[in-house]
């Protein structure tokens, strides 16, 4: 990661809240996958899992941590989910509260969807990072920090810099069925 010195505040003096912008966006793409049932259940937040295999180029590019950026669900069918541009915060790496021992790429959709989309082509454009891994003592200081993990992605998102992402042409490709 670059020097500490080039990470920047949301809040002016609020050093908690810090993000590091990439220099260039990392591009994802892929079905949504099965994960280990955790997201929605355990925790509340339910996420749109990737298989890293295929994406292991673009995924160790990326410090285990958590990201933020956009993401679309494409249509393949008219009865699908998705059709849109959705703001996102990611966790890439291990998730050390479970101590998992397998690399996850796990992207929360900042949306409330009417039913999973399982197999559904999931684009994601990672612009920032938030923070690295941590573990938690307990599922509940896990889920407030995703939770303000959230909301630093939501702020980020808004700023110019980052929002005319939204319209990447990779994002919004495919977005409606032919």
């Amino acid at each position: 990661l670059p020097a500490f010195d080039d990470w920047k505040e949301l809040v002016p003096g609020m050093s908690l809240d810090r993000y590091l912008p990439l220099t260039t966006p990392i591009r994802m793409a892929g079905p949504v996958v099965k994960g280990f049932g955790r997201g929605s259940k355990m925790l509340g937040i339910p996420t749109a899992n990737l298989d890293v295999a295929p994406l292991k180029l673009q995924a160790d590019a990326l410090a285990p941590g958590i990201y933020f950026g956009w993401a679309s669900v494409a249509k393949s069918d008219p009865r699908d989910v998705g059709g849109g541009v959705y703001r996102m915060v990611m966790s890439i790496g291990w998730n050390p509260f479970f101590d998992n021992s397998k690399k996850t790429i796990e992207p929360w959709l900042l949306h409330t969807f009417e039913r999973d989309f399982y197999e559904q082509e999931l684009r994601i454009t990672v612009l920032g990072y938030v923070r690295p891994e941590a573990n938690f003592t307990t599922i509940e200081d896990l889920i407030t920090r995703i939770h303000r993990d959230a909301e630093v992605a939501k702020t980020c998102l808004a700023l110019d810099t980052f929002a005319v992402h939204s319209e990447d042409p990779f994002l919004v490709r495919g977005l409606e069925p032919n």
